[in-house]
């Protein structure tokens, strides 16, 4: 290539300047017995192995082996996920979501950007204290509603942005509260509340208690045939009796008011010969009732340190007469 240019140079100057054309250069023939060939095709020589050439090791991204997490942490992981409650369809009353109370519960909460969520805590409850595990980035903020009794506090809340996750610790007069925080970006939970079973059961017990204290100890009782010769000695414990009488058919034990806070100790008749024999009775409020007479009972309580309070009949009329 390089020769064929160097000859039309030479040739257009020649023409330029108006002499004879140059005689042309001899191009040496190439012949083929001049020449040798490798017996490897081109493309196949291309892929042969160049001597003395290190030879290429693929290269693999290193394995990771991933450690087990400590046995203390799945513990951990454990408890939380069982402990959560997540928002269920039966428990949404319109658009807010009812979580039955229980101490050590996890309630789970979804929020978004641009939208408040309200918790509202049981009227009459005081507020004590709202911690957060992130208060850069979520407002939190609390309000009330209603007046005296009906009085209701509200802790407010709203995430900048989706995609965040914390915790939110409630503190009241009454109770506390453990929330797991969850921002997204669809709808957010406009509100939530909770039932309070065991303060439920607790007003069903006291009216079951004042509806049982109305009731009489006992019907029909004539006041003129009471009688009140019982002494009460031994140990003072806090469920000593305070008196003992009876109507000639039934003995009446009067017991402090301790009584339905505390353990009832069982009722023993003690015989002519020091033997004791536990005897049937029924409990009235804070009253013993037995349907018998007795002239010695003893009241007893504990097994190594057992308290003893014994109940006398005083007087000399036999239990015989009275109906015993």
């Amino acid at each position: 290539m390089n020769r064929t240019l160097l000859m039309s140079t030479n040739i257009g100057l020649a023409v330029a300047l108006g002499g004879a054309s140059p005689p042309p250069m001899a191009i040496p023939a190439i012949h083929p017995a001049n020449t040798k060939f490798s017996a490897v095709p081109a493309r196949a020589a291309s892929r042969a192995p160049v001597a003395n050439m290190p030879r290429r090791v693929p290269r693999h991204p290193p394995h990771v082996v991933k450690q087990p997490l400590p046995a203390a942490v799945r513990h951990v992981i454990a408890a939380n996920r069982d402990a959560t409650r997540e928002p269920a369809a039966q428990g949404f009353t319109d658009a807010a979501q009812l979580y039955p109370y229980a101490e050590g519960a996890l309630y789970h909460v979804y929020a978004a950007p641009g939208r408040v969520t309200d918790i509202a805590l049981q009227p009459g409850e005081t507020l004590g204290s709202v911690a957060s595990g992130d208060t850069a980035r979520w407002v939190i903020g609390d309000a009330s509603s209603g007046s005296a009794d009906s009085r209701r506090t509200h802790v407010l809340l709203k995430p900048f942005s989706a995609g965040l996750s914390t915790s939110l610790v409630i503190t009241t007069d009454r109770r506390i509260y453990h929330v797991t925080l969850t921002s997204t970006a669809g709808p957010a939970m406009a509100m939530l509340s909770w039932t309070y079973p065991q303060d439920d059961l607790i007003a069903l017990k006291h009216a079951a208690e004042k509806a049982e204290g109305a009731i009489p100890v006992a019907t029909g009782v004539d006041v003129e045939q009471l009688h009140f010769n019982y002494a009460v000695s031994g140990d003072a414990p806090g469920w000593r009796p305070l008196r003992a009488f009876d109507d000639g058919r039934q003995t009446f034990i009067e017991f402090p008011a301790s009584l339905a806070t505390g353990e009832a100790p069982p009722l023993f008749v003690v015989g002519a010969k020091g033997d004791a024999q536990l005897v049937n009775y029924r409990v009235r409020g804070r009253y013993y009732v037995v349907d018998r007479l007795f002239d010695v009972a003893e009241l007893r309580l504990g097994l190594k340190h057992q308290q003893v309070v014994r109940i006398s009949r005083t007087g000399n009329v036999p239990a015989s007469r009275r109906g015993a």
